[in-house]
């Protein structure tokens, strides 16, 4: 099994033990968050819905996303992803969801966003968090790590949700 297909059959897994659902808001991955979640067979347990927001126009009317952050901060920034992922869980009513808006190349960066730079954002219904990763390579390996940090994300926080309520395996 493949490192993204095993992290998303652990977050099923977490899923499933917590009784929760999570959703995806993606605008650089291009659905790749949702596509290695639904790989899994039982994710409809456990998979609410995925919104690619390429465009700002969707993240503003899909996620509802302030149209003013995009000229303030840009699309790819930590306001942006954090309102994404408020607007995902208020959207689908998931507890948990991921969000990402980056430069995946080749084309795109700037001296402040170089190709790689890439926003992400975590959130489990009673808090968001984000992170600021800089990816190397091709396109095709800064969207693939981004997945893959995605779901790690969704991980830790599902894990510490279940060592919080004692529903660690014995």
């Amino acid at each position: 099994m493949d490192p993204i297909t095993l992290l998303a059959a652990r977050l099923g897994e977490h899923l499933r033990r917590l009784d929760a659902q999570v959703t995806t808001a993606e605008s650089c991955t291009g659905g790749g968050i949702a596509q290695a979640i639904t790989r899994i067979p039982g994710s409809s347990a456990w998979f609410e819905a995925g919104y690619v927001t390429y465009s700002n126009a969707q993240k503003t009317r899909q996620l509802g996303v302030p149209e003013a952050l995009f000229g303030q901060v840009g699309a790819v920034s930590q306001e942006v992803v954090e309102a994404m992922v408020r607007g995902a869980q208020a959207a689908s009513g998931a507890r948990f969801a991921v969000a990402v808006s980056g430069v995946a190349g080749p084309d795109g960066g700037s001296p402040a966003k170089p190709v790689g730079t890439v926003w992400l954002a975590w959130g489990d219904g009673s808090r968001v968090i984000s992170q600021r990763r800089q990816f190397d390579g091709d396109r095709e390996a800064v969207r693939r790590q981004t997945v893959s940090a995605a779901l790690d994300g969704l991980l830790q926080l599902a894990g510490e949700e279940i060592e919080d309520r004692g529903l660690r395996q014995r």
